[in-house]
This record gives structure tokens, C-alpha cells and sequence, in this order.
């Protein structure tokens, strides 16, 4: 992958000392663990996987249960 801004970007670490390429290092690490998370959530396979997961799972079944019995009343009212 050899963009010309990729290529710009090596050349100028060379000016900078150990600490700051360490620093810089980190600060990559974050970023890419961040877009990795951000990703996920907007892969529609993976979502759907999710949601799949949490369809299936008996206790949230019971909790949307308990939140329709709670509602039901007023959904009765028209409103």
C-alpha cells in the first residue's frame, strides 16, 4: 500500500526521536481499536448477528415480556 501520503508519512519518522515514535505508536494503537469497534457496529452482518444473539436469549425475552405486560394499559388507551 503505497500511497504517496503513506510514503510522506515514513520518510518523516525518521525525524523523530524513539520517544516520540513510541508516543505515536500508542496513539495508532488507539485509533485503530477505536475504527475497529466503530466498524462492527456498522457491518449489517454483524449487527444482525447480534440481534439474532440477543432474540434468543430467555432473559431478555423475559424483560421484553415484563415491559409489554407493563405498557399494555396504556396501549389500551389509544394513545
Amino acid at each position: 500500500m503505497d500511497s504517496p501520503n503513506l510514503l510522506k508519512i515514513e520518510r518523516e519518522l525518521s525525524n523523530l526521536s524513539l520517544e516520540q515514535l513510541e508516543w505515536l505508536s500508542e496513539r495508532i494503537k488507539k485509533q485503530v481499536q477505536v475504527r475497529k469497534k466503530l466498524d462492527k457496529f456498522t457491518n449489517v452482518e454483524y449487527m444482525n448477528e447480534q440481534l439474532a444473539t440477543m432474540a434468543s436469549d430467555l432473559d431478555i425475552q423475559a424483560e421484553i415480556t415484563s415491559i409489554n405486560n407493563e405498557f399494555s394499559v396504556t396501549e389500551m388507551d389509544g394513545l
